[in-house]
């Protein structure tokens, strides 16, 4: 299909709303097919607080195919996932990321989320590169929108008037209630805190310097029970980003923002009497401890009505136990650059949408899924799904689990052009079934293209 691209391609005002990693992805993912894009934030960024992004080869992909300046977020690359014991913090699970780029064609990056933006934000709404520069308007606060007429109304009093609007507004999403979805949310049976650790600090105690190991690492998860820490390096080593999990029972931060003040240290520390007295001594240093709000929502009927459609958070959101909510939110950004090229737009706004739509549900959906189940079972959550070898390995139902072969194998060109060709009658002859290539063997057993 990108031989013959359709003819009725046309430059479209394109309204964003939500400036953050989803949005800015989306801005970068449109910018570069061609259209005028603005974005509507409704802060300003100030006050922030950082905390650790991880970014798959499915989504560092992307990053390069829009020429974004990856150096700039200042990643650390992953060379590991650890799963240690709750107690004694010895390796139980290991899953080696050495080989990963030569696989997968892309590192395993991990970044401060501040960072992570300032890059999308810079690539968005800078000169360089293809297309022309998105704009920014902050203090926008969505209010209403249209969705036959693309028409946005703010709390500021300010209108605008779009042929597309892409929601990424994030989990408490505004878009998502305008377009007739009002999601039945239950706050999660686990809550979170999470805290900063510089390693400096650490190094300067005579404790353990995890910075070193270059991995992702997880304290617990095997156990069935929601207690769990997972530390994730950022800022090129500097900076030690910690998740702390355990039952809701314990501490119920389901009204808490990221907005509120510091936690105290004390509280932080309740919860893990048992822990690991290497990372517990780490989490007695830890920084900007901000409880961060888990909800449970099913997944949603549909993620366009009209000429809106919702991205990231907003149309998806999950648990984090897979590692994923950022990627997603970056491949929803793709679909959408890819769905509104030259190679692939007819000019037709809802055909595109009508795509995007069969494209992007049942795999975020997937994803969704298989990280409410890592949540109380690190054996579910993809790389440590491989290791069928271990004493303590169980999965709910190997045929279902989540592989790193559905992830990273994934082509979302051959995905689109299948369901395109579809929706336009015409035949479809790669060997792909849904982006997947046909008698790739995964290791729950599936081979794609055979029947189950």
């Amino acid at each position: 299909m990108g031989s013959n691209p359709p003819s009725g391609w046309r430059r479209l005002s394109i309204g964003i709303i939500g400036g953050g990693i989803g949005g800015m992805s989306a801005a970068i993912a449109l910018r570069r097919a061609g259209h005028d894009v603005t974005v509507y934030e409704k802060h300003d960024f100030a006050g922030e607080v950082g905390a650790s992004v991880s970014c798959a080869a499915n989504g560092t992909r992307w990053l390069h195919e829009w020429g974004v300046d990856v150096a700039k977020g200042d990643p650390v690359v992953l060379k590991k996932l650890i799963n240690r014991d709750w107690k004694t913090g010895e390796p139980v699970s290991v899953y080696d990321l050495d080989d990963y780029e030569e696989r997968w064609g892309f590192v395993y990056n991990m970044f401060h989320r501040q960072y992570m933006h300032a890059m999308l934000k810079d690539c968005a709404l800078g000169e360089e590169g293809k297309g022309r520069p998105a704009k920014l308007r902050v203090n926008h606060q969505c209010q209403s929108i249209d969705s036959n007429t693309g028409k946005i109304t703010f709390t500021n009093g300010v209108t605008a008037q779009h042929d597309l609007v892409v929601g990424a507004d994030g989990i408490g999403s505004v878009v998502r209630r305008e377009i007739g979805i009002h999601p039945a949310k239950r706050p999660s049976e686990q809550s979170c805190l999470h805290a900063n650790v510089t390693t400096e600090e650490a190094v300067k105690l005579g404790l353990v310097d995890y910075s070193q190991h270059s991995a992702l690492e997880y304290w617990g998860g095997q156990e069935g029970k929601w207690d769990k820490i997972v530390l994730s390096p950022c800022n090129g080593g500097k900076l030690l980003s910690y998740y702390c999990f355990f039952p809701r029972s314990v501490g119920d931060y389901s009204s808490h923002t990221w907005g509120n003040d510091d936690r105290p240290v004390e509280e932080l520390l309740a919860p893990y009497p048992d822990l690991d007295a290497q990372v517990l001594a780490h989490l007695k240093i830890g920084k900007e401890i901000r409880p961060w709000r888990l909800w449970v929502h099913d997944p949603y009927p549909y993620i366009h009505k009209g000429v809106v459609c919702l991205l990231g958070d907003a149309g998806h959101p999950m648990m984090p136990h897979q590692s994923q909510g950022a990627c997603m939110a970056i491949e929803d950004a793709a679909a959408l650059g890819i769905l509104f090229s030259e190679n692939y737009f007819s000019g037709d706004i809802s055909e595109a949408l009508a795509v995007y739509d069969a494209v992007r549900l049942p795999r975020v959906t997937r994803v969704q899924s298989a990280a409410a189940k890592a949540a109380y079972n690190i054996n579910e959550r993809i790389g440590f799904s491989q290791n069928k070898d271990i004493p303590t390995y169980q999965v709910e139902d190997e045929k279902k689990k989540l592989t790193i072969e559905e992830m990273n194998a994934y082509d979302m060109y051959k995905d689109i052009e299948q369901a395109l060709a579809e929706r336009r009658g015409a035949a479809f002859r790669e060997k792909y079934i849904r982006g997947l290539p046909v008698g790739l063997e995964l290791p729950s057993g599936i081979i794609i293209g055979q029947e189950a």
